[in-house]
């Protein structure tokens, strides 16, 4: 029995910038933190030639070339596996819907699951670079890279992405105590709105490659604002990181429509007036969850529990993708 597991994540700055619609042309930067909630990928070899898998669906063929899933299926077709017998569970921790990159996770997980079971060994660099090639080139996800590379190597750490389409990668900066406090700061919570995440990314795209004006301002300026929001991290300035969440919040809702609503609207405004110091939904817009930074958690928690928000704790995550069993 094969158990591999990868990270969830939130984004703390420069979002949407990870486009390939946008740092092809212009470089993008973003921080991100992988956090303790999972996709996790489970591998059995049985008794039969079928190939059987169990996600949200139940799949059994014995052809790779029948396979509903598209992830398994082209990580099958890259990888070559002998897939003859197989058996693969899914278990997450978060609905996939909740916009924290789970779709990423769980291609990060299946991956190094196969690598394990190939007895073959891969680097989280590689690792990323191989799910981002599955999702973003092979199925023509409108997806940006960020999701990819922080579930592979965890922790709280800043991207560059290039032009040629490296990504460079490093930690941020911190001291444990600026690292925990900066833990406690942050409270999320669950929206129950499914996000339209799809549309909305599609219609950045598709602005983007046609460089439309508005657009190409608003990634330029939460660009700067993922640089501004590095500085305070690194300084230990956790309110000036809070307040830069805000004014992100701000320009993100300019972008589209549908990223959000009144609803939204009216718990953001509750959590501003309830001692947070700056927020904003997490993913593309429109639900999933809110992520506040607050310098008074107890009295945030209450006014959102009590508005009907369900609150999920959590701690930062610095393993990435990790085999649990083989």
């Amino acid at each position: 029995m094969i158990i591999v597991r990868s990270p969830l994540r939130i984004s703390l700055g420069g979002g949407a910038t990870d486009h390939p619609s946008y740092y092809r042309e212009y470089e993008g930067f973003l921080i991100s933190a992988a956090i303790d909630k999972y996709v996790y990928i489970s591998l059995h070899h049985g008794f039969t030639d079928d190939l059987l898998l169990k996600y949200s669906k139940l799949e059994r063929t014995t052809s790779p070339d029948a396979i509903e899933h598209p992830v398994v299926r082209e990580a099958l077709k890259l990888l070559h596996v002998d897939w003859r017998g197989l058996e693969m569970n899914t278990m997450v921790d978060i609905p996939t819907s909740a916009e924290l990159g789970a779709s990423s996770a769980f291609t990060t997980a299946l991956l190094k699951a196969f690598y394990v079971y190939e007895h073959k060994s891969i680097q989280p660099q590689e690792l990323a670079q191989l799910a981002s090639d599955i999702q973003i080139n092979r199925l023509h996800e409108p997806l940006g890279k960020q999701d990819q590379y922080i579930s592979a190597h965890g922790g709280i750490r800043a991207f560059r992405f290039c032009k040629n389409d490296r990504v460079e990668s490093w930690p941020v900066t911190m001291t444990d105590e600026v690292r925990a406090n900066l833990e406690d700061s942050l409270a999320m919570f669950y929206t129950g709105l499914s996000s339209p995440a799809r549309a909305i990314l599609e219609e950045q795209n598709e602005r983007t490659l046609r460089s439309d004006e508005e657009m190409l301002k608003n990634l330029h300026f939460i660009k700067e604002l993922g640089l501004r929001s590095l500085e305070a991290l690194e300084g230990g300035y956790l309110n000036e990181f809070g307040r830069l969440m805000d004014e992100h919040w701000q320009h993100k809702k300019q972008r589209s429509k549908a990223i959000t609503n009144s609803k939204i609207d009216e718990w953001y405004e509750l959590a501003i007036m309830n001692g947070a110091t700056g927020g904003k939904l997490i993913g593309a817009g429109g639900g999933g969850f809110l992520l506040f930074h607050t310098k008074d958690k107890p009295r945030l928690r209450r006014a959102m529990l009590g508005s009907g928000l369900r609150e999920v704790r959590f701690h930062f995550d610095f393993e990435g993708t990790k085999v649990l069993a083989q």
